[in-house]
Parts: structure tokens; sequence; C-alpha cells
């Protein structure tokens, strides 16, 4: 397994994984899957301010991305970032989730992010288990908050230091 930075050519196989995860999962509270126009900008754009995307690379597939990108647009939360993470089912428990969000975390660090943290839609377990083994704490927990599948579902908030205090 390749994990490294996207590329334009990666946006159709990442809008496949993230459309799956829209259409079947609760870690994202989207309803309409986005198109691969709109993720492509949206990747681009955070490239440009200096964010991480990267993609995991299996056999010349694609099989996850994960992000880090601003946690809020206000001036004072400019060394916190957000994590986001999707990796195909047919690889899930197979390293690609840690890798990504450790490649994420690496280079959220070395551009000087100061804090990141995890929105962990539907609190599901398996991104709850994923964070806290890459040293994330649970920050709270936000009950009924997204609507999908025809019921009300939890966020987790964890938080995770990139600096020394």
């Amino acid at each position: 397994m390749i994990v490294r930075p996207a590329q334009s050519a990666d946006m159709a196989r990442v809008t496949a994984i993230y459309r799956h995860h829209v259409l079947h999962g609760t870690a994202t509270f989207d309803i309409e899957p986005p198109d691969e126009a709109y993720l492509s900008g949206k990747f681009a754009a955070l490239q440009r301010q200096g964010f991480p995307v990267m993609v995991a690379e299996r056999d010349a597939l694609i099989i996850g991305y994960a992000y880090a990108a601003p946690f809020r647009e206000r001036a004072a939360y400019a060394g916190t970032c957000e994590d986001s993470i999707y990796v195909d089912p047919a690889h899930h428990r197979r390293g690609a989730g840690r890798a990504l969000l450790g490649a994420v975390i690496d280079q959220s660090r070395s551009q000087g992010l100061h804090e990141m943290i995890a929105v962990i839609g539907g609190a599901e377990p398996a991104s709850i288990a994923l964070h806290a083994s890459l040293g994330f704490r649970h920050a709270g927990r936000l009950h009924r908050v997204g609507h999908k599948f025809g019921r009300w579902l939890d966020i987790v908030m964890m938080q995770r230091a990139l600096a020394t205090p």
C-alpha cells in the first residue's frame, strides 16, 4: 500500500468511495453524494491552503482517502484543523485507515497546525477506535444532531494535539 498526496486523476475513485459512504453509512451526514467536480474543487482549494489531502493506493487502486481542513473559519481557529477519512468498505480493517490518518496527522503537524479535531458522525465505533489508537481523546458527544436513514444520530468529538503546548 502506498499513501501519497491526492491528484486530479484520483478524483473519480475518491468520489465513488465517498458516494458509497453517503448512501450507505452514517459517518457523513451528507444525504446526497456530491459530484466529482465539487470534490475536485474542494480538495484543490484545501491543497492550495496547505492542508494535506492524501490517498491510499493498493495494486494501482485508490482504496481510501483522508484530509485535514479548517475546523472553523474564524481567525482564532487558524491553528486547529478537522480530519476526514473514508476507506472503501472492501478494504476495511487492512491498515489503510491508520496509514491515511497517520499521514494526515504528520502533514498537518509539519504545516504548523496545533490541534486536530475529529467529528465522528453516527458515533461510528470503528472510527472512534481508529482515532483513539492514534492518540485522540474523547472531547464530547452531541446527541441527536443529525437525521439520516429515518433516525437521529449522535456525533462524537475527539481531539489530538499536533504540537507540544
